[in-house]
């Protein structure tokens, strides 16, 4: 089964709650707001496996002290019992957009090491001052603009800009490149990430893995349709309920790439 925060346990609410209420603690006045997007805010979030998506906005920059506090918060929280992603933009980052986009601080399992060993020696090689950037961004945005949730602060059409199609297109199609790549030791997530950018692509709607993965079941040709099946099946229940050979795999890796190398020719000609 999977989730919107409306439909979800008791758990997940309180530990959404928790993480914003906490946060809201370490920015004080700073905050101008905190934000749902992903799995969660979209109705694909699977307690089992789906990250709790989290965007920031502060009025200023974030000092190094707050940055090694938010540190210190998410690795308490982080994957107890779900894995969160965070990132923390500024009000200026946000009026003046730029792809890719910067950013103050990001947290997500992937950084958990990197972070422990800084607060656990007094080093600064991942907490300072660098301002970073993140591809991630454009495609995060779009989401929060469409389908995102304002947890407090000030609402969402306030704060966020659009983000140009191309910015959004560049930021989806990185995945989707090593998706292609990767499909063999991820089938789940990388089946169900290559159909949200062809539904894209082909009809502009953006959309969680789950409803990319029941949209590709029943618009896909027969053969195609019950490998996405599969796929959607194993997101939204039991990870090993099914097994995906490699042919099947390859078949519709080419079938998609194909079909999206067609949209993106016939965006750049028209």
């Amino acid at each position: 089964m999977v989730y919107t925060l409306k439909t979800s346990s008791p758990e997940t609410v309180e530990f959404v709650l928790i993480i914003q209420n906490k946060i809201s603690k370490i920015i004080g006045t700073n905050l101008t707001g905190i934000y749902l997007h992903g799995s969660l805010s979209m109705g694909g979030f699977n307690p089992n496996s789906s990250d709790v998506d989290i965007l920031v906005v502060t009025k200023k920059t974030l000092p190094v002290e707050i940055k090694r506090k938010l540190a210190k918060l998410f690795l308490h929280y982080s994957a107890s019992p779900f894995p969160i992603e965070v990132s923390f933009v500024n009000e200026v980052q946000m009026k003046d957009w730029q792809h890719p986009c910067p950013f103050d601080f990001h947290y997500s399992e992937f950084w958990r090491k990197r972070f422990e060993n800084d607060l656990a020696q007094g080093s600064s090689q991942f907490l300072n001052e660098e301002v970073n950037r993140d591809e991630d961004l454009a495609a995060h945005i779009t989401i929060l603009n469409n389908r995102g949730i304002c947890l407090c602060g000030k609402p969402v059409k306030e704060v966020f800009p659009i983000i140009p199609s191309a910015d959004y297109l560049s930021s989806i199609m990185g995945d989707f490149e090593d998706c292609l790549e990767n499909i063999e030791e991820n089938p789940v997530y990388c089946i169900l990430n290559i159909m949200r950018v062809y539904w894209y692509l082909k009809e502009g709607v953006i959309s969680s893995k789950y409803e990319a993965g029941s949209w590709g079941t029943s618009s896909l040709p027969a053969e195609f349709a019950f490998t996405v099946e599969k796929a959607a099946e194993c997101y939204g229940g039991d990870k090993s309920a099914h097994t995906f050979e490699k042919q099947e795999l390859f078949l519709l890796k080419s079938f998609i790439s194909n079909k999206v190398r067609s949209l993106l020719n016939h965006r750049e000609n028209s």
